[in-house]
């Protein structure tokens, strides 16, 4: 599957990629990781990119097409991948279709998370941040369970970022619908759009991605199921794909036999009767014997 999430800065695109690369097995591609990782690896591409921050540049479109491009060569992606926060604008776009003609295959799925303005605001500017482990909660709709602590390392360091207050973020989603929206329009050109409310809770809009990505493209490929779906049966759990076991009438659990396996199984069950007929008439003609011999 290769697939690009499209949505306004708090529609959850990260949050909905890492869950669908988790439960399809497939590379999570975010472009901010990729440039931290290319230079933290010290790369020829990285120190490129080292060089421009430094400067305090923005990245060209052309490093950053170079990275996410060097990304997908890799093994890992051969199976597909989530692309999230690129392509952020048309060129862009139309650059990656043409490198994707040389490195693997066309974009299949373009998934649009949509959702109200106002909503985007209320989620980014409730957002706090644990200075120490990077956990995010929302004062609006994600409280930590004891008020001002970290649930996963007890810090008290939580934070807004410098640039989750409201004028920023105003400027931000201005940027996104200028440059970013237009995004829309090219993928559905091409009937690879699909649009999905990110209004509700991140379970629902996940199940809702999962049921869009198994229509549109499970069919299309080798069906790989990420997660293995079992059923228990009287406390003992059985696969139902691709196991040896299957379920008889009654409830109990019994493997199933190749006909090679029934062959021999019948052939020594009558050896067996074969053996006990052969012992009964042993002991009837020692029975008679010992007849005769009594009557003499």
């Amino acid at each position: 599957m290769r697939i690009v999430l499209l949505g306004a800065p708090g529609s959850g695109k990260g949050t909905q990629a890492k869950l669908i690369s988790g439960n399809y097995r497939v590379p999570h591609i975010s472009t901010g990781e990729i440039l931290r990782a290319a230079v933290a690896e010290k790369s020829m591409l990285g120190k490129k990119i080292a060089g421009v921050l430094k400067a305090g540049d923005l990245v060209s479109d052309d490093i950053v097409i170079d990275a996410v491009v060097e990304k997908l060569r890799r093994p890992e992606s051969r199976r597909g991948f989530v692309l999230d926060g690129f392509p952020r604008n048309i060129p862009q776009a139309q650059e990656l279709d043409t490198r994707l003609g040389w490195v693997t295959r066309p974009l299949q799925l373009a998934l649009h998370l949509s959702i109200d303005q106002s909503l985007l605001l209320k989620r980014i500017t409730g957002r706090l941040v644990c200075e120490d482990c990077g956990a995010v909660y929302n004062k609006h709709f994600f409280r930590t369970k004891k008020r001002g602590i970290c649930d996963e390392c007890d810090s008290r360091n939580l934070g807004q970022r410098s640039d989750d207050n409201e004028e920023a973020v105003r400027r931000r989603l201005e940027a996104y619908f200028n440059e970013t929206e237009p995004l829309i329009a090219y993928y559905r050109a091409q009937h690879k759009l699909r649009t999905v409310p990110a209004d509700t809770k991140k379970t629902e809009i996940f199940h809702f991605l999962c049921e869009v990505v198994d229509l549109e493209i499970r069919p299309l490929e080798k069906k790989v199921v990420p997660n293995e779906p079992r059923r228990i049966i009287q406390d003992k759990t059985v696969p139902t794909v691709g196991g040896r076991n299957t379920k008889t009438s009654e409830g109990t659990v019994r493997k199933r036999t190749s006909p090679e396996s029934t062959k021999k199984s019948k052939k020594k069950a009558t050896q067996k009767k074969t053996s006990r007929a052969q012992v009964a008439k042993k002991k009837a003609t020692q029975k008679k014997s010992k007849k005769k011999a009594t009557q003499k």
